[in-house]
């Protein structure tokens, strides 16, 4: 099947707003403004900012030069996992892998926090895609200059309609002020290939600098059949006059990854860690959709021929940075992202014909995203007034859809022309948001106090157009939404800080929101329906001495009208879901973190988080009771530690770390859970700076999973349950086993 052109004509919507990022604050936006060049990226150093001074919030800050320790292609997602709060699953070594992705904050799923990039919103990056895009598809790993993670309270101008429970805001590395190529080239375990390369043309005229990117990446699945590959290019220029810029970009992902089998623990048991599909053996699948199993197979949902996700995206923005008097600023940015989507199953419930009892089952998704971003910060006195707002429309539309197949053939590619399709809609949603904060500055600035709130406001307007899903509107507005905080400079070193805020998630369109319901269910329901809403506390220490830095916090979080998706059947089967309002999640915990620099060489950085997130409702599925209450919530370990020595020297660098992960629960009784494990990683690599024309030339080795540790990674793949004695719900995925990297990357 012949490629698609690689670029599309990207339109931009031009729309007019006042309003204020809170992310314009942020340390990490200085960091994204930094014209370094990307050669940083040639070997890890421990200097990153961890404690997010000055914040009156739980905040960490990932810089580029702890980015650049990873394994190239790395989600940053996977990066953060080391952040006390964070937890973070996938399947494969790189942490890209979409169906497998799982990232949490305190018990928040990944669902219900915020993301952005540069400002702009990235939705809550599921894989049923409905309002935004993976941070692995928006712009390459490469290419990112740093991360601010808000385990709570997130900042009041964050453009999310999701944020619960905290928000993780992606900032990308400015083209630099030198002229140069720089390439990095990744080989490893299961025939990996990474190719990146990037152009920038360095300061023009002191006022003009842009970069264009592109990265190939070729990798196959680490145990069954099929390849994980994808193709990216970034674009992206600065145009400064006086003291204001104009900056745009254009970011272009093409991805297709084959899926892993989804398992449960009884067939883990049965079948063993490395089971999975049966591609390429496409009469064993034949068979098995006739009820002819082999092999300890027992069950046509063992496995299936194959599966496989598709997507492509193409993203892009402009924002005017405006220093309209030395007090005011103005900053305001305009986006549009243009989404295609398939989702693969080979499923045996539904026959191509008479003779071929298996099909190709999809899901199928577009998104035409336009939006604007606007804010205005002034300094007046002792206060620092800022006020914004956000807008964005979304035309979202979600298909299943059934296709003939007739032996084994390569379908990852868009399909089209279906023999039959289950259900269709189209989604429009409408996001308003706005907010005004006020922060002073006491005590010669050592005590900062800061109050504001938010509006938010999303209206959904579903169509059927094939089917018996559920049509209609549905709205989520909350017009007083409350933040404040303080930040107490104790000395130069210390400092306490406190935070409470009050966030609401909007109700979200797309294959599992409220419109998955019947049409009955769901006018029976939307009347009683509720948007989730949060209530966030946090108190912290942070401090800093001359080998040593660090934070201690302790948070609680009051989570009111949980929505959940009760599934009716398996998910190749894809019924009608019942979606509910089940009550109150209490959550409280600790957090700390610290970094010893012992030397100019030597660092240990660790960290540790105690959670406990329980519910506090009981709920009704159908005429039963589901008695969950004081239950742990699911995927919400109790306890998570990171710790990393790393060593440099200038010419050779080293990092060893493991990270411990609590006892996970994936059924809401806590009768189904998996138990804790250790996982541990390692880089290395020798910096041959200048040779010949080539700088800043390094060699680097990455080892995932040093100690080959069979563990499940991720859980939920396919939904929780209610319960699973038995271990039967086929809703979890295995780790990658030990992976072996090496890179090679300088400057021309």
């Amino acid at each position: 099947m012949p490629q698609r052109p690689l670029l599309k004509p990207l339109c931009l919507l031009i729309l007019q707003a006042l309003a204020c990022h809170a992310y314009a604050a942020d340390p990490a936006d200085a960091a994204a403004d930094d014209s370094a060049a990307v050669g940083a990226m040639a070997g890890p150093v421990q200097s990153i900012e961890i404690t997010g001074r000055g914040q009156s919030r739980q905040v960490q800050n990932i810089n580029k030069a702890d980015l650049a320790e990873a394994l190239p292609g790395t989600s940053p997602l996977k990066v953060l996992e080391k952040l006390p709060g964070v937890n973070f699953q996938s399947a494969d070594p790189f942490g890209a892998y979409e169906w497998s992705t799982r990232f949490s904050i305190r018990g928040f799923n990944q669902n219900q926090l915020g993301f952005t990039l540069d400002g702009i919103p990235l939705g809550d990056m599921t894989y049923g895609n409905n309002n935004g895009l993976h941070i692995s598809r928006a712009i390459s790993s490469e290419n990112i200059g740093s991360v601010s993670v808000s385990q709570g309270a997130g900042a009041l101008g964050t453009a999310s309609s999701s944020n619960l429970g905290g928000t993780v805001q992606f900032f990308t590395l400015a083209p630099a002020n030198e002229r140069g190529l720089t390439f990095a080239q990744t080989f490893g375990s299961d025939s990996t290939s990474r190719t990146f390369a990037r152009v920038d043309t360095g300061l023009i005229n002191g006022v003009f600098k842009a970069y264009l990117s592109g990265t190939r990446q070729r990798t196959e699945k680490t145990k069954g059949e099929g390849d994980q590959n994808q193709d990216q290019l970034n674009s992206r220029f600065v145009f400064n006059f006086g003291d204001n810029s104009l900056t745009g970009f254009v970011n272009y992902s093409d991805r297709r990854e084959v899926d892993y089998q989804d398992v449960s623990l009884e067939m883990v048991r049965r079948l063993g860690y490395d089971w999975d599909n049966y591609q390429p053996d496409w009469n064993r699948a034949v068979n098995a959709a006739k009820g002819i199993f082999t092999g300890g197979v027992n069950s046509l949902d063992d496995a299936y021929y194959s599966a496989g996700g598709l997507r492509k995206d193409t993203i892009g923005g402009l924002t005017l940075d405006l220093r309209l008097t030395p007090n005011v600023d103005f900053k305001t940015t305009i986006y549009h992202h243009d989404n295609k989507g398939q989702g693969h199953w080979y499923t045996p419930y539904v026959k191509t014909d008479a003779n071929n009892p298996i099909s190709l089952r999809t899901t199928e998704y577009s998104i035409g995203r336009d939006g604007v971003t606007s804010d205005v910060t002034w300094d007046i006195g002792d206060h620092t007034i800022a006020a914004g707002l956000w807008g964005e429309r979304n035309n979202h539309t979600a298909s299943r859809n059934y296709y003939a197949v007739t032996g084994p053939a390569d379908t990852m590619y868009f399909l089209s022309r279906p023999f039959a399709t289950d259900w269709r809609q189209n989604f429009i949603t409408t996001t308003s948001q706005y907010y005004l904060q006020d922060t002073l500055a006491l005590m010669d600035g050592k005590l900062k106090l800061n109050a504001g709130f938010k509006a938010l406001d999303v209206n959904i307007k579903a169509i059927n157009l094939v089917g018996t899903r559920a049509a209609g509107e549905i709205s989520a507005d909350k017009k007083f939404l409350p933040q404040a905080g303080f930040n107490y400079a104790v000395s130069g070193d210390d400092e306490v800080f406190g935070s409470a805020s009050k966030n609401m998630r909007a109700h979200q369109p797309g294959v599992s929101g409220p419109f998955s319901q019947t049409q009955a269910a769901f006018n029976a329901g939307v009347a009683s329906l509720k948007p989730e809403t949060s209530v966030n506390v946090d108190l912290g220490y942070r401090f800093k001495r001359d080998s040593l830095q660090g934070s201690l916090a302790v948070y609680s979080a009051r989570f009111d009208d949980r929505q959940l998706s009760v599934a009716t059947c398996a998910g190749i089967v894809g019924c009608p879901s019942t979606f509910v309002n089940v009550g109150k999640v209490d959550t409280k915990g600790a957090e700390a973190i610290a970094v010893w620099k012992f030397n100019r060489e030597i660092s240990w950085f660790n960290s540790y988080t105690f959670n406990d997130s329980k519910y506090k409702s009981n709920y009704m599925d159908g005429s039963t009771l589901v008695a969950v209450s004081g239950k742990t919530v699911v995927d919400a370990p109790r306890q998570l530690f990171n710790t990393e020595v790393s060593y440099e020297s200038g010419t050779w660098f080293a990092r060893a770390g493991g990270k411990y992960t609590g006892k996970r629960y994936y059924t809401y009784l806590n009768d189904g859970g998996v138990p804790s494990f250790w996982l541990a990683n390692l880089s290395a690599g020798y910096k041959m700076n200048n040779l010949g024309f080539v700088k800043d030339l390094s060699l680097q080795v990455n080892v995932t999973n040093l100690f080959d540790k069979q563990y499940i990674s991720s859980i939920g793949t396919n939904g929780f349950q209610a319960s699973d004695p038995n271990g039967t719900a086929q809703t979890l995925l295995t780790g990658a086993p030990r992976q072996l990297f090496i890179t090679l990357n300088g400057k021309l």
